[in-house]
C-alpha cells in the first residue's frame, strides 16, 4: 500500500521512545505529542537527548524500544518521505565546493522536485545572490537559510529544525519567527529544537521540555507560565495579606514583599486603599520560560545518575558526527527492556 504524501496530516507521536548506547541511556520512556498548524518548541539542556530523540524520529538511528511515528508511519515507512517531511539537523551537512544552488538541485533529483523549486526557495528563504557561491565560504545565518530551504523542497506537511536560529541576526531572527509562523498557519506541524529561550518564547505554541533523557513538562507556554501574578513590597505585609485574601487572592510571601494571583493591579491597589496601608512597590509578573525551564531542569541535572566506568564508546555521536552504521541495527535483547 502506498504512503504518499495526500494521506498525511502531520501528527507526531513519541511513545516510551528510549536509546541506549551500551550502559548509557539518551532516551528514557519519552512520551509527547506534536499536532498539525502548530509550532512546537522542543527544549533540554545540552546532552539532553534532544538530537538523539530527533535522529530516531527521522530513521537516522533505531530506537532500543518505543515508537516515534508520524500519522503512525515510522519516517521509514513513508513512500519519498522528503514530500511529507523535510528535516535540517545540522548546518554543515553539504559539500563546502558546492554552490548552494547545486546543493539544492542534487536534494530535488532525489525527491523528484523540478529545478524551478530550488530557484522559488532560495527567494523564499532571502539567499538568491548567494545560490552561484561556494556554500564552504556562507557564514553561519546563510547555511541555516540554506538548510531550511532543503527542509521544505518537497513541500512537506511536518518541518523539523534543530537550533534553527543559530547564527541568525537579530533581523534574521526575526525574518525566520514571521516564517515559521506562516508555515504554521497553513496547517504545517513544526517540531523546533532550540536553546535560544528567549526567542523560543515569542515563536512558539507548545513545548516538550527534557532532562536526562525524560519528559519533565509539555503543555502550551501560557499553561506551563500559569497564572499571572503581581508582586507588591508595601509598609505593613501582614495587614495588606489579610485585605487581600478578603477578597478572595492568593497571597504568598516572596522576598521582601507579596505575591498576588492576580493580574489586575487596581485590586491590589485598592485593597492596599481600603486598608490604609501604603505601597512602596507595586508590578505584575509573568513566569517567563527561561525561569520555568531552569527550575523543570536543575532537578533533574542534580539527580545522581552514575556514569562511572561508562566509556566515550557508549556514548551518543555528537552533533555533526557521521552516524555509526551498526546502530542502524536492532539492539540487542537485552537493552529491550
Amino acid at each position: 500500500m502506498s504512503l504518499g504524501r495526500p494521506e498525511f496530516v502531520g501528527h507526531i507521536e513519541v511513545r516510551g521512545l528510549t536509546k541506549r548506547f551500551g550502559s548509557f541511556t539518551a532516551v528514557d520512556h519519552l512520551d509527547f505529542e506534536v499536532r498539525p498548524g502548530r509550532i512546537t518548541g522542543f527544549l533540554g539542556p545540552n546532552g539532553s537527548g534532544k538530537t538523539t530523540t530527533l535522529r530516531m524520529l527521522l530513521g537516522l538511528i533505531r530506537p532500543t524500544a518505543g515508537t516515534a511515528t508520524i500519522d503512525g508511519h515510522r519516517y521509514v515507512e513513508i513512500d519519498n518521505p522528503l514530500t511529507v517531511v523535510g528535516s535540517a539537523l545540522e548546518a554543515t551537512n553539504f559539500h563546502p565546493g558546492r554552490t548552494g544552488r547545486d546543493h539544492l538541485r542534487v536534494q530535488a533529483a532525489v525527491a523528484g522536485v523540478p529545478d524551478r523549486r530550488v530557484d522559488e526557495l532560495l527567494e523564499l528563504v532571502g539567499i538568491p545572490a548567494a545560490a552561484r557561491k561556494r556554500a564552504g565560504g556562507y557564514s553561519m545565518g546563510m547555511r541555516q537559510r540554506l538548510g531550511l530551504a532543503a527542509a521544505l523542497l518537497g513541500d512537506p506537511k511536518v518541518i523539523i529544525l534543530d537550533e534553527p536560529a543559530n547564527g541568525l541576526d537579530p533581523e534574521g531572527i526575526r525574518w525566520l519567527r514571521g516564517f515559521l509562523r506562516q508555515l504554521a498557519d497553513e496547517g504545517r506541524t513544526l517540531l523546533i529544537s532550540s536553546h535560544m529561550l528567549s526567542e523560543v518564547e515569542q515563536t512558539v505554541d507548545d513545548v516538550v521540555i527534557i532532562a536526562n533523557g525524560e519528559r519533565v513538562a509539555q503543555g502550551t507556554v501560557q499553561e506551563l507560565r500559569g497564572d499571572p501574578t503581581a508582586y507588591v513590597r508595601t509598609s505593613d505585609p501582614e495587614r495588606l495579606a489579610d485585605a487581600l485574601t478578603s477578597r478572595g487572592l492568593t497571597v504568598t510571601p516572596k522576598g521582601a514583599g507579596l505575591r498576588v494571583t492576580t493580574e489586575d493591579l487596581a485590586v491590589v491597589g485598592d485593597a492596599a486603599h481600603a486598608a490604609d496601608v501604603a505601597i512602596h512597590e507595586l508590578r505584575a509578573e509573568q513566569t517567563h520560560l527561561e525561569e520555568l525551564f531552569f527550575n523543570l531542569t536543575e532537578s533533574e541535572e542534580h539527580r545522581n545518575r552514575n556514569l562511572v566506568g561508562v566509556s566515550t564508546a557508549d556514548l551518543p555521536p555528537p552533533t555533526g558526527a557521521p552516524i555509526d552504521p551498526a546502530l542502524l541495527v536492532d539492539a540487542p535483547q537485552e537493552d529491550r527492556r
